[in-house]
């Protein structure tokens, strides 16, 4: 399946980033979530950020973290090289996205969730 880099990600179960790592996962993605605190999901680790953690082939980078917050993110999200970014709503970016375009990055302003329910994920 692909392989998903959960930006945001919470331990948190009301957050949809908890939310959606568990649906990933239950959809038999393979999620790794990457966060501001070090702690986890369930047994998955939350990597975070300032760790700089490597991720080898990633299709999806979705997105949970408002635009205000996403500079210090953006080398680390376009050092993952993904196929696509999914802005989530509330995340829209259009700096980001530009930056992803000019890297052939394909962006999607979509639900990450809604995506998986409805099986266009």
């Amino acid at each position: 399946m692909k392989k998903t880099v959960v930006i945001g990600a919470t331990d948190n179960p009301t957050r949809f980033a908890y939310k959606a790592v568990q649906k990933l996962l239950q959809y038999g993605h393979e999620v790794v979530p990457v966060g501001i605190k070090h702690t986890a999901i369930g047994n998955l680790p939350i990597l975070h950020l300032k760790d700089n953690p490597k991720v080898d082939k990633v299709d999806t980078v979705t997105l949970y973290v408002g635009p205000q917050n996403q500079p210090a993110w953006y080398d680390y999200i376009m050092s993952l090289k993904p196929k696509r970014i999914i802005f989530n709503p509330g995340t829209e970016n259009l700096e980001l996205e530009r930056m992803a375009e000019d890297q052939n990055i394909k962006t999607l302003h979509a639900c990450t969730l809604v995506m998986l329910a409805v099986g266009n994920y």
